[in-house]
């Protein structure tokens, strides 16, 4: 009993310990008071502001935009690339896994550092080097998703599509896809997070007159954050928290 009391307030302390941070930006976000230890009443002022704020709303759609189109690129890519490894030999699989795992091990620093050079060399950085670079990290987290369920399934199935006259084409949407469709849903998600919270690659790689949300938030450290920030993260946190319902009660059905 004495156990089961402790593991379950080990438990909550975790919990708090990791919304609770979370919970005190939201609240800030509707303090009418700019302090961050008096509240000065509720107020929605801030939220109106935020929308208001040309710069905040440029850079927010720098980043949907980039997020979006960086997670779209990667899902499609990483499920070719998942079906190519499945495909090949054990010895192959390993290598190619292991090279797959190097830029998820690897610093961020590092890889932003890489990209600046590479693209500082043959093109200019701007919102496409942006681009290429959240699409490259999020390669193998889409890789890493869909790979273990192509393990899993019995391609004789596939076979078999192809044996009743189906080509490869038909026999993959009808038959392959929708057995790693929650796989490729989770990769897809894995990658839009990871873009999103991306900073030190977009960083070195942004080039100047661009921001994203990160990048942002950070030239303003010096001066301080602005209320209008908590708001934005608040309605980020809202959409995130809505999809990923959305998401567990697909998984559900």
């Amino acid at each position: 009993m004495v156990k089961k009391i402790a593991s379950r307030i080990y438990m909550g302390l975790i919990f708090l310990f990791l919304y609770l941070p979370i919970v005190v930006l939201i609240v800030l976000s509707f303090n009418n008071s700019k302090s961050k230890v008096k509240w000065g009443g509720f107020t929605l002022d801030w939220y109106i502001k935020c929308f208001q704020s040309e710069r905040i709303m440029s850079a927010f759609s720098t980043t949907l935009q980039i997020t979006l189109l960086a997670a779209v690129i990667s899902t499609i890519i990483g499920t070719l690339a998942a079906m190519g490894i499945s495909a090949m030999k054990k010895r192959n699989q390993t290598i190619y896994l292991g090279a797959t795992n190097i830029p998820m091990l690897n610093a961020d620093i590092v890889t932003g550092i890489a990209l600046m050079l590479w693209f500082s060399r043959f093109t200019s950085l701007g919102y496409v080097s942006i681009l290429l670079a959240h699409v490259t990290f999020n390669i193998p987290y889409v890789i890493l998703s869909i790979l273990p369920k192509l393990q899993q399934m019995d391609m004789s199935v596939y076979e078999a599509a192809r044996d009743l006259g189906a080509n490869s084409v038909t026999a993959f949407f009808r038959v392959v896809f929708p057995m790693i469709f929650p796989s490729v849903v989770s990769g897809f998600f894995m990658a839009l997070t990871m873009s999103m919270d991306d900073f030190v690659v977009t960083y070195f790689t942004k080039g100047a007159g661009i921001n994203t949300l990160s990048t942002m938030i950070y030239g303003e450290l010096k001066r301080g954050i602005k209320p209008e920030m908590y708001a934005l993260s608040t309605l980020i946190f809202a959409v995130v928290l809505v999809v990923l319902l959305l998401s567990l009660i697909h998984i559900s059905e």
